[in-house]
């Protein structure tokens, strides 16, 4: 199982440079949240989590990947609703 995530994100990773065109808001969007997904699931996995622990941490690392943009000046935060439009709140610590 393993080598099989992990095969998958190396994959991952050296096809997202292939692209030649920008991505639109909602391919980045769904690029966040599958990134996250695929680091909280990694990271699950590398500890040793049991299976709670797996889902919790697959389903912080979406919330984390579905993050937008940073201000730091103003410390908000921007997060994709999916549906093209953003919601600001403040950037947790």
């Amino acid at each position: 199982m393993k080598k099989t995530i992990l095969t998958l994100a190396c994959v991952a990773t050296l096809a997202l440079p292939a692209c030649n065109r920008p991505l639109t808001d909602q391919e980045k969007t769904i690029v966040g949240g599958v990134a996250g997904i695929g680091a909280g699931l990694i990271t699950a996995n590398a500890i040793g989590a049991n299976k709670n622990w797996t889902v919790l941490t697959t389903l912080a690392g979406a919330a984390a990947g579905l993050l937008v943009a940073r201000n730091y000046h103003t410390n908000q935060c921007a997060y994709s609703n999916g549906d093209g439009t953003y919601r600001t709140r403040p950037c947790p610590v």
